[in-house]
């Protein structure tokens, strides 16, 4: 059985990939994981370029003391960027535009959310 926080990040997961696919975004991808690197959380497809999506979910209550948008660290970036290129390699789409985005739920008190997408994390800084 998941734990918890597992339970609660999958949560997270499907509501980003509604999300996604309300802005026209194909997945084509969930999960794809490279032993000691990590995982990518949803890949998708739109106007022929590859999209990333790392999600990020957090209870409301946790985010004045740890705001979401630092849970993506260099070290995460660099990470990401490796099972990116790995994915690449590996479905032989070298040649691919992509980007990885961020896609951040915060979830309060009584259930509801909000969802931030920022675009393109690897290069551009947010915070």
């Amino acid at each position: 059985m998941p734990s918890q926080k597992r339970q609660f990040g999958d949560i997270g997961e499907k509501e980003a990939e509604k999300y996604i696919t309300n802005k026209d975004y194909k997945i084509i991808e969930r999960n794809y994981r490279i032993k000691n690197l990590g995982e990518i959380d949803l890949i998708g497809e739109k106007n022929d370029k590859l999209y990333f999506f790392e999600v990020k979910t957090r209870n409301i209550k946790h985010e004045t003391n740890f705001p979401i948008q630092f849970s993506i660290n260099e070290k995460k970036r660099r990470n990401l960027r490796r099972i990116c290129e790995l994915y690449l390699i590996d479905k032989n789409l070298r040649n691919k535009e992509w980007q990885v985005d961020g896609i951040f739920i915060n979830v309060g008190y009584n259930g509801e959310y909000s969802i931030e997408h920022q675009e393109n994390i690897l290069w551009e800084k947010y915070y």
